[in-house]
């Protein structure tokens, strides 16, 4: 549906870019599970841009969706991310300075250099999305599940607070902010009632 076999610039340079990969996730009112870091999700933010209406967008053609992509869409994002993310932090009632890691959608490396800049990021904060570009390549859809993934990953016994963006045709921009959820370690009366407590003090003790 979304692969012509065309030969025009943005058939070629669409078969060219994207690579293959499919990603889920669990949305749950529960507690996570014991011993797993988890997302919680605080606000949700959606914007549209209309200058970049001619630079990302899906037609539809006789055979399937024909894309449309352009080399300015990374000038185009540079250019609204500051209103966009400061719409979404308001939303959260905090700032720039407040986040810990950025989930950004690595469309290609222009896009994270120039949301890095724009935002005047560390590198490290944006380093979730560049080693999700670098191993995998760009999902479409899928890249940011990928990211957030990484971030969980390497998750540290610290709550860290994450802001996560990914573009679309239109221009959308979808932004959300989250919390990462350290890993919490069983407790001996959730063992108990369980029945469970001597194999996983055992296992706890090798």
């Amino acid at each position: 549906l979304h692969l012509q076999m065309r030969t025009d610039r943005d058939s070629i340079l669409a078969n060219a870019i994207f690579s293959d990969g499919a990603g889920a996730a669990l949305v749950s009112a529960r507690e996570p599970q014991p011993g797993r870091a988890a997302l919680v999700l605080d606000h949700f933010h959606s914007a549209l841009v209309p200058e970049g209406r001619g630079d990302m967008a899906w037609e539809i053609g006789d055979q399937g969706f024909n894309l449309v992509l352009s080399s300015y869409v990374p000038d185009v994002i540079a250019s609204n991310v500051d209103q966009i993310v400061g719409d979404l932090l308001a939303s959260g009632e905090t700032s720039v300075d407040a986040i810990d890691l950025w989930a950004v959608h690595p469309g290609g490396k222009a896009i994270l250099d120039k949301v890095e800049r724009s935002l005047r990021l560390q590198p490290e904060q944006i380093q979730a999305s560049r080693e999700t570009l670098r191993d995998f390549g760009n999902m479409s859809s899928a890249t940011i599940l990928f990211v957030l993934q990484r971030i969980l990953a390497e998750a540290g016994p610290e709550p860290q607070q994450v802001a996560a963006m990914a573009f679309g045709p239109g221009l959308t921009v979808e932004s959300a902010l989250l919390r990462v959820q350290p890993a919490q370690a069983e407790t001996p009366e959730r063992f108990a009632s369980e029945g469970t407590l001597p194999e996983t003090l055992s296992v706890l003790g090798r």
